[in-house]
């Protein structure tokens, strides 16, 4: 298993840490070729880990009409023993999750056939399930847009494979997967109960008046971090810290606009809330 992770993190580190390295595109020879050792890698980490009776590690799937950014980021998550999908456009996407639904989904903004910003949409839905916007574009109202939408972060190109790899961890750790399974015994103590709302971080879910509250993973630890001492101003900092990894830079407007998200979906529930 250890020579398999090394052999991809060096498949990994040929392929440059930073995106903007891989410019020169690839011939379908190479990418086929890339690809088909990545699976193996792939199915030889998934065969050791059965045998060690070891937990599945999560999928991610990969939506960009960019060969270079899908090939590179997909061997870096493999290396680290993640699954991934990968897709071209949203269309295709969406159309893949109905029978394969991912742990989580990286998003591009500009594709063809369907944007992401449109399959954003269209995954809200029916899913909650985290995703990360890839985007070239530097414009404030994007971020704050997709943000709004129920993006979870966001990621500008040219990026760190190592800094992305870092927040899907970040991501997956603080989330429980709705994956049709048993569910587990609940300790009463860690289900949050204030007032009409109800958390359970075990579960991920959220209900007012019994009614359930469908939140993104920012969204759910942000509104735990409040609830969690009612009275008690927080800074931004402070939600800041609850909801993102110590490594991942955010501004102070994404935090409000993720305020704002919560305090619309609660006053759906309860108009009489301000």
């Amino acid at each position: 298993m250890n020579s398999l992770r090394f052999t991809g993190i060096a498949y990994a580190n040929a392929c440059g840490d930073d995106v903007a390295s891989l410019m020169k595109p690839l011939t379908n020879h190479a990418f086929a070729r890339i690809r088909h050792i990545s699976a193996l890698l792939w199915e030889l980490q998934g065969l050791g880990a059965r045998n060690a009776g070891e937990v599945a590690m999560p999928t991610i799937a990969l939506v960009d009409d960019d060969r270079n950014i899908l090939t590179s980021v997909s061997i870096s998550l493999e290396a680290e023993g993640y699954r991934t999908m990968t897709y071209t456009d949203g269309a295709s996407a969406l159309d893949g999750f109905k029978t394969s639904p991912p742990d989580l989904t990286i998003l591009d903004i500009k594709m063809p056939r369907m944007d992401g910003m449109e399959t954003l949409r269209r995954l809200r839905q029916k899913s909650d399930m985290p995703v990360i916007f890839l985007t070239s574009k530097d414009e404030e109202i994007d971020e704050m847009f997709g943000l709004k939408m129920g993006a979870d972060d966001f990621i500008r190109k040219p990026f760190s494979q190592r800094l992305l790899v870092e927040r899907v961890k970040t991501i997956l750790r603080r989330w429980t997967p709705k994956d049709g399974s048993a569910p587990k015994e609940t300790d009463a103590a860690k289900v949050l109960e204030r007032g009409l709302l109800r958390m359970d971080p075990e579960r991920h879910t959220c209900t007012w008046k019994n009614e359930p509250v469908t939140l993104t993973v920012t969204e759910y630890l942000i509104l735990q971090a409040l609830a969690s001492r009612p009275g008690v101003v927080k800074s931004r900092n402070a939600l800041m810290d609850a909801a993102y990894d110590d490594q991942v830079y955010v501004d102070d407007r994404t935090i409000d606009s993720h305020i704002k998200r919560l305090r619309k979906k609660f006053r759906e529930k309860e108009t009489s809330l301000t």
